[in-house]
């Protein structure tokens, strides 16, 4: 362990948040989404596991590593509800609670067919996938930068 890391956060997650760049994106999705086929064709090219945690606590962990790109309006994308698009599932206010809380702004979320979300998690940096039940816990996170003072 180290100091100031969020327990949450396995070794693998960690090493994957150091790799991602500016505008690299993380998938943050429950225990029914496609994860471990998804996963393969990303950057990172398997999945990475956040057992015991719900999205919204796994996201909060992230985020404390993580900054969300402040250069895009909508640096957060969730899943349509099938049959349903104008259709809330409890957790798009518990994540939205938590993104603006962990970025201390207003963030934008987006939202994308199912099958268009797969498309576009397969385009991602990595997939982190929660015990989450669900349903429609599937986010994409934009990652953004840091501004860090100079080398000495």
């Amino acid at each position: 362990m180290l100091k100031g890391v969020d327990q949450r956060l396995s070794a693998d997650l960690v090493h994957a948040l150091m790799l991602m760049g500016h505008g690299d994106d993380l998938v943050v999705c429950d225990i029914n989404h496609p994860a471990a086929t998804i996963a393969a064709e990303t950057t990172f090219g398997r999945l990475i596991d956040m057992p015991g945690c719900d999205i919204p606590s796994a996201t909060e962990a992230i985020l404390s590593l993580m900054p969300l790109d402040s250069f895009v309006d909508e640096p957060v994308t969730r899943m349509l509800m099938v049959g349903d698009p104008d259709g809330e599932a409890p957790v798009f206010s518990r994540m939205q609670a938590v993104l603006e809380r962990m970025e201390g702004r207003k963030v934008g979320m987006a939202a994308l067919e199912r099958f268009a979300f797969y498309e576009a998690a397969k385009r991602s940096f990595c997939i982190v996938r929660t015990s989450d039940s669900g349903p429609y816990g599937c986010f994409i996170l934009k990652k953004g930068v840091i501004d860090l003072p100079p080398l000495k």
